[in-house]
Parts: structure tokens; sequence; C-alpha cells
């Protein structure tokens, strides 16, 4: 199993948030069923964490057997277009009620879909809308 990681469950875990120590134990469970992944948007995200050093991160990610995709296939790209389009539409229908997200995340998320089994995600909400197909871990 590929489970692809939000940088919402990494910098949550640096920052000692309430839920750190269940996504700690969750990033374990399934680092032992399979492989744990970022895409390279998530390690932008983390580089602009406040104090995460690049040597930091590339620590943390060896430590913790996270793997990097730094290629972005070009139907990653197309298909977070489409979506962030649908999204955005929906947003200007509902004159602005839907809350503001950005392409980024629609990066992430069609990055988990077409190259991992499931998201780990803080923002399970917002994910399970715009990719009701996506399984969230």
């Amino acid at each position: 199993m590929r489970v692809a990681i939000d940088s919402n469950v990494i910098s949550g875990v640096w920052s000692a948030e309430p839920i750190a120590s269940l996504a700690v134990s969750q990033l374990d469970a399934a680092r032992r069923r399979g492989k744990l992944l970022i895409c390279a948007p998530v390690y932008a995200e983390l580089l602009a964490y406040p104090k995460a050093s690049e040597s930091f991160l590339e620590q943390f990610l060896r430590e913790t057997s996270i793997v990097v995709d730094f290629e972005i296939s070009e139907g990653i790209w197309r298909e977070a277009g489409r979506r962030f389009s649908q999204y955005a539409a929906r947003r200007r229908r509902s004159s602005g009620a839907h809350p503001k997200r950005l392409l980024v995340d629609f990066l992430v998320g069609t990055h988990a879909l077409l190259e991992a089994d499931r998201l780990f995600t803080l923002d399970q909400g917002r994910y399970a809308k715009d990719f009701p197909e996506l399984q969230l871990f």
C-alpha cells in the first residue's frame, strides 16, 4: 500500500499539535503496511515551515522512510487543473461561501489519486468533497 502524506500531517507532528501523537502512530502503521510518499509541492511547503531547513527536512524524511516524488506527470497537472476549475466554479456560484483553497491542494489530491492508494491528511472533509473516489487515511 502506498500512502501519500499531506503537509499538514507532518507540520502537525513537528509543532506537537494535539493530533501529533495520533499522526505519528498512524504514520508508523502505514509504513509497516507499505510505502510513504510526498509529492514535490508538499516538500516545498515543508521547506517553508518555520525553522525547517533543507537538512532538517531531509533527515526527517530519511528517519521516517518517506520518499519524495519530485516528478509530477502531465496527467496530474491536467487533472488537478480540471478539479481546481470545478471547485472555482462552485465557489463563484456560492458567492464565496465555500472555503478558499489553493491549486496546491488539488496537486496533492490528484497526486495521491493517481500515484498512491490513499491520502493521509488532516483536511479530510475538503479532500472528500473534491476527490470523492480518493481513499483517505
